[in-house]
């Protein structure tokens, strides 16, 4: 079996939280979901700095990435994993609401890996959530850790 990667859903709506959770644990998916309340807490969790700094190594399967976060927004955030060789390979989906063409444009030059405007409707969410989870939790073949393959350090 593959190994079994996390989930990293940064976001700062309480509300979209809880929604994200709840529709990944009703497709029942084996990977554990590490919530990243703002940018500077999901670049700590990439890079095993402050509360992560001792947590079990290995990238994410994937990072669901607002646009709107506190303190780091979401380009921000894409663009420090983009541009790092240690993690440039970790799938990043933008999950936003915002329906600006500037901000798709930005987050694939920044070479964000989809693009998901967060539907209105609760099942539509639900639905739509439920597909990114089980096709980058568990479909998706994400290559081996970049970092133990160059032996480079993460900062």
């Amino acid at each position: 079996m593959a190994d079994l990667r996390p989930i990293l859903l940064v976001e700062d709506n309480l509300k979209d939280i809880e929604l994200t959770l709840a529709a990944l644990a009703k497709c029942q998916l084996a990977n554990d979901i590490v919530v990243a309340r703002d940018g500077a807490e999901a670049l700590d969790y990439l890079y095993c700095r402050g509360q992560y700094k001792d947590r079990p190594p290995g990238d994410p399967a994937v990072v669901l990435l607002d646009l709107k976060l506190p303190k780091v927004d979401g380009l921000e955030v894409l663009a420090k994993i983009k541009s790092n060789v240690a993690t440039r390979s970790v799938p990043v989906v933008m999950l936003t609401s915002s329906r600006e063409e500037s901000d798709l444009v930005r987050s694939y030059e920044l070479g964000v890996n989809a693009f998901v405007v967060k539907p209105v409707d609760f099942n539509a969410f639900f639905e739509a959530i439920q597909d990114l989870g089980m096709f980058w939790g568990v479909l998706n073949e994400t290559p081996p850790r970049m970092a133990a393959m160059s032996g480079i350090e993460k900062r």
